[in-house]
């Protein structure tokens, strides 16, 4: 089995967060110009590494094992949220290079054939997972003409980078059999349960909807409370009983969230004529997304019906839940056994990965480490050296496991 180098580990770790460093926290969205130099800085490290590595055409950094295969992928994202954490993603391009040098000074494993990736905007800057995206299927024109807050197009942004020259690196099929990824919780259970680490078993559905609420604009002196149409107070009344009929459909492990909210026109002195809401739920089941899905429906539907205010619901974004491999797991779950007996779980992701892309065209798997606190996406996001060492660890022991065992006649 392959030993990391865990000083090494931490001290690319750190110098990845060094890219749009601010605070405790890094500032690096995707194709800024920290992103463009952290992406330079990881070629230049995978090529150290002795892999053959590349900045493609949407920006993904792949190194390539000089060995033939069958290969296994491990990466991650290196683009983080406008005020994002120092190890989403990071941690995972950083443990992938690792295990990939790490087997290649090895003589028991130097024959491995490790590919190490470092995805393009996996946290939607333009559009979700784009790198991921790019790598199994060409781009399509809505992913292109997709844009960011200033409204700048993907396309815009690569031809901007001087990347839309660049030859895009594709799966192989015929040499690559599978995908895996390190990441950090983003939530608090692996701590609070006294774990270092998870073993992922599927990536939550995620859908999304919009809710209109569609008054009377009017004059907030001079319009009595009794003749108003305040399309604001339908919408509160909306979310706070949004909470009782989704906690009555949901499962134990459902979220939802109302984190977009606008109100028009937004003067102080004036009856909002319009409101708006998104609403988006989270659950590793299909049928309790379709549950949650149908609350939010009934309940605008019962808003509306009081005739104050017509309300409207519009569909956002729909992401069905990802199974993990089960094979995949299994070696995480036996390199795990190995390394920490007793201080393992399987669990699902309540965050999106990019492996809910590249799961439809590949075996994937997924192994979390602890995030101090639960906090993820803010500066305050962190976990212990150990875990992020021990979960490389494992990350290692499992690839060496996947790939001998493919390597068997």
């Amino acid at each position: 089995m392959v030993t990391i180098n865990a000083e090494r580990l931490l001290h690319d770790l750190h110098t990845l967060r060094s890219f749009g460093a601010e605070g405790n926290g890094v500032v690096r969205t995707t194709f800024s110009e920290p992103d463009l130099r952290a992406r330079r800085w990881l070629r230049e490290r995978m090529e150290a590494g002795g892999l053959h590595a590349s900045v493609d055409g949407v920006g993904n950094v792949f190194g390539r094992s000089p060995n033939d295969g069958p290969a296994l992928i491990l990466g991650s994202h290196a683009d983080t949220q406008p005020n994002g954490g120092w190890l989403d993603g990071a941690m995972g391009v950083i443990c992938a290079l690792e295990v990939a040098r790490a087997a290649l000074e090895d003589p028991t494993t130097a024959d491995l054939a490790i590919d190490a990736v470092a995805w393009s905007d996996e946290e939607g800057t333009y559009t979700s997972c784009l790198g991921a995206s790019a790598f199994v299927a060409p781009l399509t024109e809505e992913q292109l003409a997709a844009t960011n807050a200033e409204g700048e197009t993907v396309a815009e942004a690569l031809d901007r980078t001087r990347l839309a020259g660049s030859e895009r690196v594709s799966f192989e099929p015929a040499r690559q059999i599978g995908y895996l990824e390190a990441h950090i919780e983003q939530g608090p259970y692996l701590e609070a349960s006294g774990l270092q680490l998870g073993v992922v078993t599927s990536i939550v559905g995620i859908r999304s909807l919009s809710v209109t609420f569609a008054g009377e604009q009017n004059h907030a002196g001079t319009t009595p409370m009794a003749d108003r149409k305040d399309a604001a107070v339908a919408m509160f009344e909306f979310g706070s009983r949004l909470q009782d009929r989704m906690r009555a459909v949901a499962s134990d492990v459902s979220v939802w969230t109302t984190g977009v909210v606008q109100v028009q026109p937004g003067a102080q002195s004036i009856v909002p004529g319009q409101a708006h809401v998104v609403v988006q739920f989270r659950d590793p089941d299909e049928e309790v997304l379709r549950r949650m899905d149908g609350a939010v429906r009934e309940l605008a539907a019962e808003i509306g019906a009081a005739g104050l205010v017509a309300v409207a619901v519009e569909e956002g974004e729909r992401i069905a839940p990802t199974v993990m491999d089960d094979e995949l797991q299994r070696h995480i779950a036996a390199a795990a056994d190995g390394r920490m007996p007793g201080r393992w779980i399987s669990m699902p992701s309540a965050a999106g990965h990019d492996p809910m892309v590249l799961s439809h065209h590949m075996p994937c798997a997924m192994l979390f480490v602890p995030s101090i606190g639960g906090i993820s996406h803010d500066f305050a996001e962190d976990s212990y050296e150990a875990d992020i060492v021990a979960g490389c660890q494992v990350l290692a022991d499992a690839t060496v496991s996947i790939l001998r065992q493919a390597m068997r006649p």
